[in-house]
């Protein structure tokens, strides 16, 4: 199946999507090229377009623009950055997944991840426009869609599925904001 035309099922209903991701097979690298990359390009896209020729408002500063060379530079830093962000999420999925009555297992913890994400990357829409983007909290969507996928694709029993959810959430965030931070360090793109 092509992976992308999973995007509005794990949105509407992530129990019965899961049902399905479970039985296939995907391979990371599959799903990098065929869901990760068209995803990730979103916020890349719109961090440049905001960023550059609309500017982000910055307090005490007001209305500011990124260079073309910074903005170019730090969307594909971002866009890099998104393709790590998942296979770092897969690892911290997978590492916790005993201590939450899980079974370890990479590729599960690979899809679990990059299908939670789905989301976030959507929500790099909001990236352009200065006053829409509180709207990419939206994006913590991708906590339930996780909650649902974790007892079935990591087989952890639903006693331990919400304090682990929390916890890879809380790695998610955790690395999403380095992400975040690292980007605006190097390049100075306002977010």
């Amino acid at each position: 199946m092509n992976a992308i035309l999973r995007v509005p099922t794990i949105l509407t209903d992530p129990f019965a999507e899961w049902v399905r991701i479970d039985k296939d097979s995907e391979d990371p690298a599959y799903l990098l090229l065929g869901y990760v990359a068209p995803l990730a390009l979103i916020p890349a896209i719109f961090i440049f377009i905001g960023g550059c020729f609309i500017g982000a408002v910055i307090p005490g500063k007001g209305l500011v623009h990124a260079s073309i060379f910074d903005a170019v530079f730090g969307a594909i830093f971002g866009y890099v950055l998104s393709f790590v962000t998942v296979a770092l999420l897969a690892l911290v999925i997978d590492l916790l997944a005993p201590r939450f009555g899980g079974r370890r297992d990479y590729a599960s913890a690979f899809r679990l991840a990059v299908y939670s994400y789905t989301p976030v990357w959507l929500t790099g829409i909001f990236l352009l426009l200065p006053g829409l983007r509180f709207l990419t909290l939206t994006g913590l969507y991708g906590a339930y869609i996780l909650t649902e996928g974790l007892p079935r694709l990591m087989k952890s029993p639903p006693e331990n599925v919400l304090s682990y959810a929390a916890l890879v959430v809380l790695g998610a965030f955790t690395l999403t904001m380095f992400a975040i931070d690292a980007q605006g360090a190097l390049f100075g793109t306002p977010l």
